[in-house]
């Protein structure tokens, strides 16, 4: 088995059914998980930001940072692999509001919402979700099963 780790901002895509797909701290950043069973291909994306407008520049070096642009190369990159859009199971983890800001600042839900948007408008379903408050989060993406585990504050685990 080989444990592929996707760091703050990165994308992983697989086609080994031995690999899993991990990433750590998944406070305010969102884990969106993504798995085709029939094609074998699945892949991780740790979104920190909702818009790349916030940042064109940083956008521009890495992509995978922001909901809007991280989202779409996720998919396409399963895509080119030969994952289909209808097969794909969709799981989505983190969002937290981990820092208490005044007013409405609440980057985990802005990026929860950021990528349920870009789903729903591409007519994407979620098939699980493990979502807000105020915890961080661990979430693996098993290749050979497409299950996905959720480890919270490093003691609970829930299968997805």
């Amino acid at each position: 088995m080989s444990r592929i780790v996707v760091g703050l901002g990165e994308m992983k895509i697989s086609s080994n059914s031995a690999d899993e797909l991990i990433t750590y701290s998944l406070g305010s950043c969102l884990g969106i998980a993504i798995h085709d069973i029939l094609a074998n291909i699945g892949g991780l994306l740790h979104v920190m930001l909702p818009n790349s407008r916030l940042s064109p520049e940083r956008a521009d070096s890495n992509p995978y940072i922001f909901a809007d642009t991280g989202v779409p190369r996720l998919f396409r990159a399963a895509y080119e692999l030969g994952a289909q859009k209808r097969r794909l199971r969709v799981v989505l983890v983190g969002g937290a509001r981990v820092i208490r800001a005044k007013g409405n600042l609440n980057i985990g839900k802005q990026n929860y919402y950021a990528v349920r948007r870009l789903l729903w408008r591409n007519n994407v379903l979620v098939a699980a979700e493990e979502v807000g408050g105020t915890a961080s989060r661990t979430m693996k993406l098993s290749m050979d099963s497409g299950e996905v585990t959720v480890r919270i504050n490093s003691k609970f685990i829930k299968r997805l």
